[in-house]
C-alpha cells in the first residue's frame, strides 16, 4: 500500500496579492561581424594598398579574392599591408560604415534583439590596444549600437542565435556547429548558399523571420526616434 501524501502545507497567498511574475524569455542574441559588414573595409583597405604600392586607388579595381591578390598583394604579405592599415592608417577608426547597418540594428535592438558584435580584430601582435580603442571608437561614431562585443577568431565557440558574417572560412566552421548563418554578400562569398543578405534591408528581414520562428516576440519600434542611427548623437548634443 502506498504512503499517504501529505497535505500541501504551504501558506495560501492573500487575496490581493500580485500574480507571480512569469519568466523574462531569453533574447535572440544576434553575432554581427564588422569587417565587410558593418564597415566598408574593402575601401579603406584599397587606399591603403595603393599608398604603399605608390599607385592610385582607382587602378586597383574592384575586390574579387578573399585575400586581395588581384591587388599585387603577394601570397603571406596580407599581414604586412594589414599590420599598416591598423597601426599606421588607423583604418578602424576612420573606415566608412556600410549603408543601413546603423538603423537596421537599431531597430533590431529595439524590438527585443541582443545584438552582439563578434570580429577578429586581434590579429596584429603588440597592436591590440589600438585595434580595441579605434573598434570602440568606431562603433560609437557610426552609430551601431551593441549590448557586447568580442574579440577572437574562433566565431562557433561564441553562443549567439543567428550570425551575420561574410568570411567564407566563418560562415562554413560556424555552419558545421548547425549555426544559422546570413551570407552578408561579398564577391569572394559567392560560392556559399544563402540564406543570403545583399544589404541590411534584407538582414533585417531575414533576422526577423529566424527570431519569429524560434518563437521569439518581437516589440515595435519605440516612438519618437525618427533616426535613430544617430541616438547616440542626439544624447551626447553632437
Amino acid at each position: 500500500m502506498s504512503e499517504p501524501v501529505p497535505p500541501d502545507e504551504s501558506p495560501a497567498p492573500p487575496p490581493d496579492a500580485p500574480p507571480t511574475p512569469l519568466p523574462e524569455p531569453e533574447p535572440f542574441v544576434l553575432g554581427v561581424d564588422l569587417d565587410g559588414v558593418c564597415g566598408d573595409y574593402t575601401a579603406a583597405f584599397r587606399a591603403v594598398v595603393a599608398a604603399e604600392l605608390g599607385v592610385e586607388p582607382a587602378t586597383l579595381g574592384a575586390q574579387e579574392s578573399w585575400d586581395f591578390t588581384e591587388w599585387g598583394v603577394a601570397p603571406g604579405q596580407f599581414d604586412r599591408f594589414h599590420r599598416a592599415a591598423v597601426l599606421e592608417h588607423r583604418i578602424f577608426r576612420s573606415m566608412a560604415p556600410l549603408p543601413g547597418a546603423a538603423d537596421v540594428l537599431w531597430r533590431l535592438s529595439d524590438a527585443g534583439i541582443w545584438v552582439r558584435v563578434i570580429t577578429h580584430r586581434l590579429c596584429v601582435n603588440w597592436g591590440h590596444a589600438i585595434a580595441v580603442a579605434d573598434t570602440v571608437d568606431w562603433l560609437d561614431r557610426a552609430g551601431i549600437p551593441y549590448r557586447d562585443i568580442c574579440f577572437l577568431g574562433r566565431k562557433p565557440e561564441v553562443e549567439a542565435d543567428a550570425y551575420v558574417d561574410d568570411g567564407p572560412h566563418n560562415v562554413e566552421a560556424l555552419r558545421a556547429k548547425d549555426n544559422d548563418v546570413i551570407v552578408f554578400d561579398q564577391p569572394y562569398n559567392r560560392h556559399l548558399e544563402g540564406p543570403r543578405a545583399e544589404g541590411w534591408a534584407e538582414v533585417e528581414e531575414l533576422v526577423s523571420g529566424l527570431a519569429a520562428a524560434r518563437g521569439t516576440p518581437l516589440q515595435g519600434q519605440f516612438p519618437g526616434f525618427d533616426d535613430p542611427g544617430r541616438r547616440l548623437d542626439h544624447r551626447l548634443g553632437r
